[in-house]
């Protein structure tokens, strides 16, 4: 398999999937959903920094979790870049702030 055979699969189903939605959604419902979903897992992180940072607690936060997820994000982060995608790149460079704390706080404390 070639890169563009790859590449022309991924945008075939993504047209499919816009033309699908097309027809059950308005666009801006369709923004509205990922809007929603970008500021939620983005906002989740929030309660977990402040009590890390408050109780410097972190024993029961697994590294090996912390490191994959961190790493996911940053991937995340430089899709949205390389698309240029606002809610992409917003809602990750949040949220790998956030687990940064999280996991400077876990390789500090433990």
């Amino acid at each position: 398999m070639h890169a563009e055979d790859g590449a022309g699969k991924a945008n075939s189903l993504s047209e499919s999937a816009a033309a699908m939605a097309d027809g059950f959604l308005p666009v801006f419902s369709i923004e509205a959903i990922g809007a929603v979903a970008a500021v939620l897992t983005t906002l989740c992180w929030i309660p977990q920094a402040a009590r890390v940072i408050r109780t410097r607690e972190t024993r029961a936060i697994s590294l090996t979790t912390q490191v994959a997820l961190t790493c996911g994000v940053v991937l995340w982060l430089v899709y949205g870049i390389f698309i240029g995608s606002w809610p992409l790149i917003g809602s990750n460079a949040i949220t790998l702030v956030l687990l940064s704390v999280i996991l400077t706080m876990k390789l500090r404390y433990g």
